[in-house]
């Protein structure tokens, strides 16, 4: 739902139809005069699944600042990616749309200039906004750091996936997230006193470093961390839950089953690789906690609302894989507080049951930052959702087109509050699973007859929702079959 505009909005737009002014600036122009516009920091974590976080009620990992975040703020404990790889995750958290909406299938593809505009961080920037963009862009290969104030990229201008160690200014070698904490710092001290801003980090940690076999690379000085500790294994890592998979799955060459071999084959390397997940994860939370006492030492961390969120989730070995792409909660399911210290009191320790997606970023910053949401956007303003002004989400649509089988086969499906439909678009497989009652999606429904009047009126909800979303049954033949 959209922020309401006043009539003065109306004619103003009117005027600037006339005059040649931006969609942007007259929102700059409606919001004058209003209360003080608050900065806005946006932290985006890459394969953080929804578990991975002491608030969540993870009892191993160490998150004491994402949980301070979440203790004070809005823990959205039912938040989805409509896509589930970063390149595309990313496009949608920027535009608000789904995937079949902004044109995103894979790495290679830039966002539209048209469908640019029209991005959260483009609207602030015409608004008056002081913008900055630290990290790893992740969409294309040609970012648009021209329409930013500050830019620390990560990523050699969107060429390639940035390294975990690289050498510092100093000439000695630093892992990407001190990195990423200096230069948050540098913003700071450089915008603090400019007027509001709103800056995007996009963290490296906690993905994989790329390599055969992949590698979880730490800051040294977590080398220590969980090293006394027995993570739990999945109920889904028994080998049997590996064949049961439907035969589109269960393949060597499935890319998600060849990662798993490399990072979560055995039991010795399970413990070793889930630790180091967690010892990145514990050091993008101190990064958060250096910056929020940077905002208080900065005197507007009063002013400064803090939203966390995953690009998409991770499987650590549940159902014999990992990896992101396919339907299953660990894979679509994510991370996400909006901490806000001017929140109602009422707002505050909110456990929003509420669904919540990766599409709703966009609307929802726009809307705290008092600028009007364009109606293309399919997200909504999560604290309208929280204060009960709109109606509840009870479903949404899942696409995931890039590389194709047998290596990620492609997927579409309907996940709704109770129940997940899932299909195979190469081979018409279908899933269906109790996502209540089998929250570890361990039985397959698709073949259970007391199910089939379930399972119709999902496939009707799916073909609704693909009309809707404007897919056309040749989309994935647009996407790169190249990693």
């Amino acid at each position: 739902m959209k922020k309401k505009i006043s009539i003065s909005f109306f004619l103003l737009a009117l005027l600037g139809c006339v005059s040649g002014i931006s969609y942007a600036q007259v929102a700059k122009n409606e919001v004058k005069g209003q209360k003080k516009q608050p900065n806005i920091i946006f932290l985006l974590t890459d394969d953080q699944r929804w578990d991975a976080m002491g608030a969540m009620g993870n009892s191993i990992i160490q998150t004491p600042n994402m949980d301070k975040l979440a203790n004070n703020g809005i823990l959205f404990q039912n938040a989805y990616v409509t896509t589930s790889i970063c390149c595309v995750s990313r496009a949608s958290i920027l535009t608000g749309k789904y995937e079949s909406e902004h044109g995103v299938h894979d790495f290679n593809t830039d966002l539209a200039p048209q469908v640019y505009k029209n991005t959260y961080t483009n609207l602030l920037k015409e608004a008056g906004y002081k913008t900055g963009f630290i990290g790893k862009y992740g969409v294309g290969h040609h970012p648009p750091f021209s329409t930013f104030d500050f830019v620390f990229d990560t990523e050699d201008g969107g060429k390639a996936q940035p390294d975990y160690i690289t050498i510092g200014k100093n000439g000695k070698p630093i892992h990407d997230t001190d990195t990423i904490n200096s230069s948050i710092k540098d913003f700071l001290e450089k915008f603090a006193d400019k007027g509001p801003f709103c800056l995007s980090v996009s963290l490296k940690a906690p993905h994989e470093q790329d390599g055969n076999p992949p590698q979880y690379i730490i800051q040294s000085k977590y080398k220590d961390y969980y090293k006394d500790v027995e993570i739990p294994m999945p109920v889904t890592a028994d080998p049997k839950y590996w064949e049961k998979l439907p035969d589109v799955l269960r393949t060597e060459t499935n890319f998600g089953r060849a990662r798993w071999k490399g990072l979560f084959g055995t039991p010795e390397l399970y413990q070793e690789n889930v630790k180091n997940y967690y010892r990145l994860i514990t050091g993008v939370d101190d990064l958060i906690g250096d910056m929020m006492q940077k905002l208080k030492n900065l005197g507007i961390a009063d002013n400064t609302i803090i939203i966390l969120m995953g690009d998409n989730g991770m499987l650590l070995g549940e159902h014999g894989m990992e990896g992101k792409w396919y339907g299953y909660e660990e894979s679509i399911r994510v991370p996400l507080v909006i901490y806000d210290p001017n929140s109602p009191d009422k707002v505050k320790q909110y456990r929003a049951q509420q669904m919540a997606l990766n599409i709703d970023i966009a609307p929802t910053i726009l809307s705290m930052a008092g600028v009007p949401v364009p109606k293309e956007m399919k997200g909504v303003n999560l604290i309208d959702v929280v204060q009960n002004k709109i109606p509840e989400r009870k479903d949404f649509f899942y696409q995931h087109y890039f590389l194709g089988g047998p290596q990620i086969p492609r997927v579409e499906g309907v996940v709704t509050q109770g129940f997940k439909y899932m299909n195979y678009l190469e081979s018409g497989t279908e899933q269906l699973f109790d996502i209540k009652h089998d929250p570890h999606e361990t039985d397959d429904l698709i073949k259970n007859s007391k199910y089939k009047s379930k399972l119709e009126q999902l496939r009707l909800r799916y073909n609704d929702l693909r009309k809707k979303h404007g897919v056309s049954s040749e989309i994935w033949l647009k996407t790169s079959k190249k990693f």
